[in-house]
């Protein structure tokens, strides 16, 4: 059997190479080809395109990168129509998935989405395009389920992989001697992010040269486009590879918005979550989204259990505030761990990517869930 699987960000690639895992022992002589990253090759995956080549967020961002992202798509419809695969797993990312699903649906091929668009936030309409053009829905947040039962869409919900991917038993009541960062800095996975959000984080250290920074560099991220901003200060020391390790050393956390904010949560570091974008990108999304909360711990949990600096908030002074909330180790941190504790009950316990499979398994023989 040949699977071609979609992703276009780390987290899809985390979670794509989790999910090819599980389906290697189950379909041990297929293929799988992908549009991923590094860690879905390392479990045997044929990278047709890497992540960093179809990245780009934001509307200013995706219309002053158009010309790259019609030639990804041309490229991936060129790709499906010549080499056939026999099912399409699409991994988040539905600026650019949403498109493929609807051209390969209209080929013929299956269609199986792992990891909802976000359309629950903004885009509701979306629902009816997905009933459309996807054969099965696999949902990883528990109020996913609900939203998609209104449209009288059957959807499979297994969990959340995170929990695949991180040892939790290991991130209670770390010792002091364990702590090697006052904060660890998680500025984002994309250069956009990175170029909107990294200079706030570097400000805030400089006035801080007290305290010492770990900035947990993202693997497609050349390291010199962090040099470029943290290169005025000697406190902040950039680690690739490596972020778990980063978070899981740090008194508290400075976290882009995204998935990496669930991680920290998870890794039970207390954390702000910020997040600045272009004016233009900004001010169409504050029309269009409907959500409360802008990070996936505020959302999941539907209450304000860790702070928000969001576009104009993210300022100096106001890091300086929530961190030293955190920092004190006081009532604000109790709360957060309390909060996390709660997270981690919502969402469930391991095995989301084994279970993901079983549904894929159980689609491609039967058609249909059982």
């Amino acid at each position: 059997m040949k699977f071609l699987l979609l992703a276009g960000e780390s987290s899809g690639d985390l979670h794509g190479a989790n999910l090819l895992k599980n389906l290697k022992k189950l379909y041990p002589d297929s293929t799988f080809y992908c549009f991923g990253g590094n860690k879905m090759v390392n479990e045997g995956g044929i990278l047709l395109l890497h992540y960093r080549e179809m990245a780009f967020m934001g509307f200013y961002e995706v219309i002053k990168n158009l010309r790259k992202i019609l030639k990804n798509l041309e490229f991936c419809k060129n790709w499906i129509l010549k080499n056939k695969p026999d099912v399409i797993v699409y991994i988040d990312f539905p600026g650019f998935n949403m498109r493929i699903a609807k051209f390969a649906k209209e080929k013929g091929f299956k269609n199986i989405y792992y990891i909802s668009p976000q359309i629950w936030a903004w885009k509701e309409g979306r629902v009816h395009q997905i009933k459309r053009d996807i054969d099965l829905m696999i949902t990883i947040l528990p109020f996913e389920k609900n939203f998609y039962e209104k449209y009288g869409y059957k959807v499979e919900y297994v969990g959340h992989p995170l929990l695949d991917a991180i040892d939790i038993s290991s991130t209670e009541n770390l010792l002091e001697n364990q702590i090697e960062f006052d904060i660890a800095l998680l500025p984002g996975s994309r250069k956009q992010e990175i170029e909107n959000i990294l200079p706030a984080m570097t400000e805030f250290a400089v006035k801080n040269i007290h305290l010492k920074f770990g900035l947990a560099a993202a693997p497609s991220i050349e390291k010199s486009l962090y040099e470029k901003y943290t290169s005025r200060t000697n406190n902040i020391k950039i680690i690739e590879g490596k972020t778990y390790e980063v978070i899981r050393s740090s008194r508290a956390a400075i976290v882009a918005s995204g998935t990496a904010t669930l991680e920290t949560a998870l890794l039970n570091t207390p954390l702000i979550v910020v997040y600045k974008g272009s004016k233009l990108s900004y001010l169409i999304a504050k029309k269009l989204v409907k959500v409360k909360y802008i990070s996936l711990v505020n959302l999941i949990l539907d209450k304000k259990a860790v702070p928000e600096l969001i576009q104009d908030d993210l300022t100096t002074e106001n890091l300086e505030k929530e961190i030293r909330k955190l920092l004190e180790e006081g009532s604000a941190v109790k709360a957060q761990r309390s909060a996390f504790a709660e997270l981690r009950n919502k969402l469930g316990g391991k095995g989301a990517s084994e279970r993901a499979a079983f549904c894929i398994k159980n689609f491609l023989e039967n058609e249909e869930v059982v």
